[in-house]
């Protein structure tokens, strides 16, 4: 019995020492000849020192790049209106005296050409005058733009024509410098436009029916040869009290001659200029500072102030 108790004892001993070695690394079994070497306690690792982590700096949205303002579009000022500019002064009409015996032209004819503004220096040089030896002074006395040499003169090589001629006599044609009819002339040319310029020498014999007849027949001829034409026809231009042939040539007649040069001009459609109210002097003849001497042709004055009434009575044409 007591050894019972003995060897209950001694068993609880050992179970409690081996309990009590239970957390210690067991010694590694050296091999023979070598001491055992316990082994080393494994440390348990170190905490590492708790560290406050730095918060990492905001990152600053990005600040946006400022955005130039809209540098606002320069309102263009107002564009002031143009002042228009002055309208030229349109020259009046003179109001010729009316004389004894003296015919006067209707001025509400819508064949007359009335003041217009200065057409300029480009109008005169766009046109060809065809006339008698009235018209052949534009030459003699340089006043077109290229002097004695111009080309926009059309009279006979001996610087005059009579009405009655017109259908069959040559006319000098200085674009080519040879002797042409008037029609020829008017194929080739085509002007822009044409003043005529006669009579004089027809009323010392046509009467009105003959001399209408034939300058119809030569305003009709240029409108079916050159339909462009713009036309204008010149009243005779009056004498001075000076002219030695007034029984055959007198303001009289011409102030005739012009209603019939008017007349073909509403027949035909063409354009009436009466250059001859600029020339008249108070006595009812031409002015004479206008005369070359021999009371019938006009001098350098004279075709000065009909070129400056040409300027400022223009053909405009209208549309239809």
């Amino acid at each position: 019995m007591k050894r019972l108790i003995l060897l209950l004892l001694l068993c609880v001993l050992l179970c409690l020492a081996a309990c009590g070695k239970g957390t210690e690394t067991p010694a590694t079994a050296a091999p023979e000849g070598q001491t055992a070497t316990a082994a080393p306690a494994t440390e348990a690792p170190s905490a590492k020192p708790t560290q406050t982590p730095t918060e990492a700096p905001a990152t600053a949205e990005p600040t946006p790049e400022a955005t130039p303002e809209a540098t606002p579009e320069a309102t263009p000022e107002a564009t002031p209106e143009p002042t228009p500019e002055p309208t030229p002064d349109i020259t009046p009409d003179p109001t010729p005296t009316p004389f004894p015996g003296h015919a006067q032209i209707d001025t509400s004819s819508p064949a007359l050409l009335r003041g217009t503004a200065d057409m300029g220096q480009e109008y005169i040089d766009s046109i060809t005058f065809l006339g008698d030896s009235t018209t052949y002074g534009l030459k003699a006395y340089a006043v077109l733009t290229d002097g004695k040499k111009t080309k926009q003169v059309w009279t006979p090589s001996n610087g005059t024509l009579t009405l009655s001629y017109q259908g069959f006599v040559d006319i000098w044609y200085p674009d080519e410098d040879v002797e042409i009819s008037i029609r020829d002339a008017v194929e080739r040319k085509k002007p822009e436009r044409m003043i005529i310029t006669l009579g004089v020498n027809g009323i010392a014999f046509m009467d009105k029916d003959y001399f209408i007849s034939e300058y119809t027949d030569l305003v009709t001829s240029i409108q079916e040869i050159s339909p462009d034409t713009q036309i204008i026809l010149q009243s005779i231009f009056p004498i001075a009290s000076n002219y030695e042939y007034q029984k055959d040539i007198n303001n009289v007649k011409i102030c005739d001659a012009n209603t019939w040069i008017l007349s073909v001009a509403e027949a035909t459609g063409v354009k009436f200029l009466n250059t001859y109210t600029v020339l008249i002097g108070d006595n009812g003849y031409m002015n004479d500072k206008y005369q070359n001497g021999d009371g019938l042709h006009l001098n350098g004055d004279g075709f000065a102030v009909v070129l400056d009434y040409i300027r400022t009575h223009g053909y405009v044409k209208t549309e239809d």
